[in-house]
Parts: C-alpha cells; sequence; structure tokens
C-alpha cells in the first residue's frame, strides 16, 4: 500500500449543538443563543431570522468567529464595548472557530452601568456556548476495508481501537468503511497488518473532519 499524503487539516473547537438560555437581571431579560456554523453566509442568515423573531428587542448583540479568519461582532446599540467584544473574548478565550453566538436583550427600566453591561453579556454568551456543548473537530481518515468472515473478530478487535465503524456490508466478504483520526492511521494499518498477518488491507477513501465530544 503507498504511504498516507500528509494532509494541512488542523484540529480545533466548536460547539455540537444549537443552544438556547436565559437570565434577568435587574428586570432586562438576556436570551443567549449559540449556533455552530460553517461560513459568514450561513451566520448572517440565522442572525437575520433572530432579528425578524425578535423584532421587538431592545438589542441584538452578537459576536461570530470562523476559521477563515473572519471575525465579527456588533453592540447593537449598547454602549460601544460593552456587549459584542465581551462576547467576542468569550470565544477567543475558549479557542472557539466556526460559530455565532447572540444575545438579545429586552430592557427591564434599570441601567447596568458599563460594568453592569459587560458582565451581563459575558454570562450571556458563556451560558450559551456551555448548553451548546464543545466538540473538538478532528481530521479523520475513512478507509475500505474486505473483510473475510473467518478474520472478522481480529479485524473488529483493531477497528474498535482505533475509532468507528461507519457502515459495513455483508456480503461474501464483510466490506465495511472505518474512520480513525489521521494522526493514528499509520498506527492502524500496522495493527491491522500485524493482526491478521498482512492478509487484510485498508484502503484509504477520503479524509474530513469529525467532532469528538471534550471529556474532562
Amino acid at each position: 500500500m503507498p504511504a498516507l499524503e500528509t494532509h494541512p487539516l488542523k484540529p480545533y473547537l466548536t460547539v455540537a449543538l444549537d443552544s438556547e438560555t436565559e437570565y434577568v437581571i435587574n428586570r432586562s431579560r438576556f436570551i443567549g443563543r449559540c449556533f455552530p456554523v460553517t461560513d459568514e453566509t450561513e451566520a448572517l442568515a440565522i442572525l437575520e431570522r433572530i432579528r425578524k423573531q425578535h423584532w421587538d428587542a431592545t438589542h441584538n448583540c452578537f459576536a461570530y468567529r470562523l476559521r477563515s479568519g473572519t471575525a465579527r461582532y456588533s453592540d447593537d446599540g449598547e454602549p460601544q464595548g460593552t456587549a459584542g467584544l465581551p462576547m467576542m473574548e468569550v470565544l477567543k478565550k475558549r479557542d472557539l472557530f466556526d460559530l455565532l453566538v447572540v444575545s438579545t436583550r429586552y430592557f427591564g427600566g434599570i441601567l447596568l452601568g458599563a460594568g453592569g453591561l459587560v458582565r451581563a453579556y459575558t454570562r450571556s454568551a458563556s451560558d450559551a456556548v456551555e448548553a451548546a456543548g464543545l466538540v473538538s473537530m478532528e481530521p479523520c481518515t475513512t478507509f475500505s476495508v474486505r473483510v473475510p468472515y473467518p478474520y472478522r473478530n481480529a479485524v473488529w478487535s483493531v477497528l474498535e481501537r482505533f475509532g468507528a465503524i461507519e457502515n459495513a456490508d455483508y456480503g461474501e466478504a464483510i466490506t465495511c468503511r472505518f474512520r480513525c483520526r489521521s494522526r493514528d492511521a499509520e498506527l492502524f494499518i500496522k495493527a491491522l497488518s500485524d493482526r491478521t498477518e498482512g492478509r487484510i488491507a485498508a484502503e484509504p477513501a477520503g479524509e474530513g473532519y469529525y467532532g469528538f465530544p471534550l471529556t474532562e
């Protein structure tokens, strides 16, 4: 088998799911939302949807940060530096990419002051990120493996050690697609060869990102 090529994909952190949180301080209501996004067009479309949904809100502040290098935020009428920037700092401190956070505020009649606003929007963004859950997006290589039935247990013991089976077709032999972290690809190929005495080969079938939940 030819040596695997070196790919430029690098791991990054993002959020797993959409989320929505809410809290009230001095009668002001803050609705925090977080979304995984792939590009600026998607981020702006979500933002426009929220603005239409909460057309009567006092402010719809936001921040988004993309792997492309694009990073934007807005105070949406709040005093400069008290909303969008603190939300962006939440994303930067956690080193997160490809996500949008939006904090919708319904003013309750009591001024919070600059410091209070910074704390409120920081909390709104942080709560939304926490609720969305973090994942490590890691480069993974997909392999195609043809497994004669007598070798099933031996091959499966290697597959389960290194990654996940995406699908399997049971015909005259088992044909499966298997995914493992790209950094482990060479180790996987060697382990498979060792376990089957060189009788089973794995053919690379592509590379892409896959999310792995963060564990404490």
